[in-house]
Order: structure tokens, then C-alpha cells, then sequence
């Protein structure tokens, strides 16, 4: 059975839910915690800071802005939550017929057989999967700064490309 792969630690032990030889492994969505939250916070915080200095800042007769920069700045703010948002979107999706994995730039759906390992190496960000035409892709939904809930989730990954393989 694949297990995480960590260059210097070895295979990873499984958390709840990574399934082991008795039960089937949790199919649940796989999404970052702190990064997810982070990123919520921070686009309503951009979008409020830029909206309220946009109407704040003085107008063009006392030395000020005119309205074309108070609208880009209420751009900008509104740019910044979009890009951020886009951050909080990030998941991957376990289906019958493989994973769906939607990172920043892009989604795509990845057969189970098409993926050859799953790494977590020491220092990466997130996990990333080998495939079998040699291609790696990142899972930007599993990412290292959520703490030690991330090397379970990425165990429980491995374990769901094994279970598919015995299916």
C-alpha cells in the first residue's frame, strides 16, 4: 500500500479518518484550515481597508484625489478579495473515478490510476502527486501550515489511491 513519503521522517501515520486495513477511508473534501480562514479574513479586511480609504482621503480641492482614484482604490481592495476568495476555493475532491483538485490556477481531475505516489517531503508547502507520465501536481488543499492535521490528511490521501487500486 502507498504510504506519504517524507524525505528524512519516513512513512506517515494515519490521524482519524486516514482508514486503515479494516474500514473504507473517509471520501470527505480535502481543505486547508488556517489558510482557508486566513484568507477569508483577509479579503473582507482588503476589501473594508480600501473601500473606507477610498472615501476618507481628501478631495481634489483640498489637494486630494478625484473620483477616478477613489474608484481604483476601491478596485484594488476588490481585486485583493477576489485573488484572496480564489485562495479560500482551494480543495480536493476524492470521487469514484479519481480526484478532482482545485488549486489557485486551475482544477483538474486526476484518475486514481494515473497517480504513481503521493509526497509530503520535508520544507514543501503541500503535498504533491507523482503521476505515472512522470508530471508532479501540486495539492495546494493539503498544506503543511496547518500543523500535524496535514500530515494525517495527506496519509489519508495516500490510503484512498491504494484503496483504489485494490478496488
Amino acid at each position: 500500500m502507498p504510504s506519504v513519503t517524507e524525505q528524512g521522517h519516513g512513512g506517515a501515520t494515519g490521524g482519524p479518518g486516514s482508514g486503515d486495513a479494516s474500514g473504507p477511508v473517509s471520501r470527505e473534501p480535502f481543505r486547508s484550515r488556517r489558510g482557508r480562514v486566513m484568507a477569508m479574513v483577509m479579503a473582507a479586511v482588503s476589501l473594508v481597508l480600501f473601500v473606507v480609504l477610498a472615501l476618507l482621503v481628501s478631495g481634489v480641492d483640498e489637494g486630494g484625489w478625484v473620483i477616478a482614484d477613489r474608484l481604483m482604490m476601491a478596485v484594488i481592495g476588490l481585486g485583493l478579495a477576489l485573488v484572496l476568495w480564489r485562495w479560500a476555493a482551494i480543495k480536493a475532491v476524492p470521487g469514484d473515478t479519481g480526484l478532482m483538485v482545485q488549486n489557485l490556477l486551475g482544477q483538474r481531475h486526476i484518475r486514481w490510476s494515473e497517480i504513481r505516489d503521493v509526497t509530503f517531503d520535508e520544507g514543501d508547502p503541500w503535498v504533491s502527486l507523482h503521476l505515472t507520465d512522470t508530471e508532479t501536481v501540486a495539492v495546494m488543499a493539503i498544506q503543511r501550515a496547518d500543523g500535524p492535521s496535514s500530515r494525517s490528511e495527506a496519509q489519508r490521501l495516500a490510503h484512498l489511491v491504494a484503496e483504489s487500486r485494490r478496488a
